[in-house]
């Protein structure tokens, strides 16, 4: 069993930068694939970026790319989402969420991942 506490989430004008944070515990990530999903308010969840903490595979939503960048510390059992030239349509509650690496979940999948967090709100505006 692992739990997720997001943090880092916050107010912030368009142009912006924040980084997120996925603190686990329960157990070691390293052979998980973490997933940093957004759902904004009236809107499905969406799959922005997942990294294998086994070998480091990435991957980013158009929506995101070149913007934003996941990261991994597995000593400290933490993920982390660096976003940068945030805009209004970035504003959403951001969750993690994993699934054991052999199990082959990925994003941009909502499906069958194992664990969530709770979130942290991003909200872009001026």
């Amino acid at each position: 069993q692992v739990q997720f506490v997001e943090s880092g989430g916050d107010l912030v004008q368009p142009g912006g930068s924040l980084r997120l944070s996925c603190a686990a515990s329960g157990s070691a990530l390293d052979n998980y694939n973490i997933g940093w999903y957004r759902q904004a308010p009236g809107k499905e969840r969406v799959g922005i970026s997942c990294i294998n903490n086994s070998d480091g595979t990435t991957y980013y939503a158009d929506s995101v790319k070149g913007r934003f960048t996941i990261s991994r510390d597995n000593a400290k059992n933490t993920v982390y989402l660096q976003m940068n030239s945030l805009k209004s349509e970035d504003t959403a509650r951001y969750y993690c969420t994993a699934a054991p690496v052999d199990t082959g979940i990925w994003c941009p999948s909502t499906y069958a991942w194992y664990y969530w967090g709770k979130g942290t709100l991003v909200t872009v505006s001026s």
